[in-house]
């Protein structure tokens, strides 16, 4: 029986100092180093929202060389990395295979073999590197490791009080979602035809409810 639960949300940026100013202006906190992704010639910065959810803000790393292949996440794509937002968000499962396969017509990519600093995961990658339905479709991941990440990351004091997807597609989204057998704190909303998507996440700070994200 396939489960899944949201893993984490993902903050683009045109770069990981860009990155980090918009988490302090939208939610007072400072994120901590992450590391390098060699295959895909980025790296990033995270922010524990519970034992097995985090917040990763990523972007290209100027000093590896790119890769050959689009890079993860739409982050060759000027247009749609022109600023940071909050882009998409990653999806937990039990069997990313099986996930994988019951996700279609949404499909979230191949599951592609990843290692960093002593992790190792498995995670559904597009070839031409684009976000599903505009990153309201999350892709999907599988740890191999023992302990989720997020439970060794520093407690900032934020939390995630809910995320909500806007896109016409709302309902073939939550049909991809119950297909996966998804589980949480996430509600999509139809939006009319035409309108730009977008992502809300709800996060609880030290000073309160916060906002990330939206148009």
């Amino acid at each position: 029986m396939l489960q899944s639960r949201i893993d984490h949300i993902v903050v683009t940026a045109p770069s990981l100092t860009q990155g980090r100013d918009y988490l302090r202006q939208a939610l007072g906190v400072e994120p901590q180093a992450g590391g390098e992704h060699p295959g895909m010639g980025t790296h990033n910065c995270l922010l524990r929202l519970g034992d097995d959810l985090y917040l990763e803000v990523i972007a290209a790393d100027p000093q590896a060389p790119a890769p050959p292949r689009p890079r993860w996440f739409q982050l060759d794509d000027a247009h749609w990395n022109s600023r940071p937002q909050l882009a998409t968000w990653v999806v937990r499962s039990n069997d990313i295979y099986g996930a994988a396969q019951a996700a279609s017509p949404l499909a979230p990519g191949a599951v592609q073999a990843m290692t960093r600093a002593g992790l190792d995961w498995l995670i559904t990658i597009p070839e031409d590197g684009a976000l599903a339905l505009q990153g309201a479709a999350p892709a999907l991941i599988q740890w191999r490791t023992q302990a989720h990440p997020a439970s060794g990351m520093q407690d900032a004091g934020c939390s995630l009080i809910r995320l909500e997807a806007f896109h016409p597609q709302a309902a073939m989204l939550s049909g991809m979602l119950d297909s996966i057998g998804f589980e949480g704190r996430f509600a999509a909303f139809p939006l009319e035809q035409g309108r730009q998507p977008y992502l809300i996440a709800h996060i609880q700070t030290p000073a309160g409810p916060r906002r990330l994200g939206g148009i």
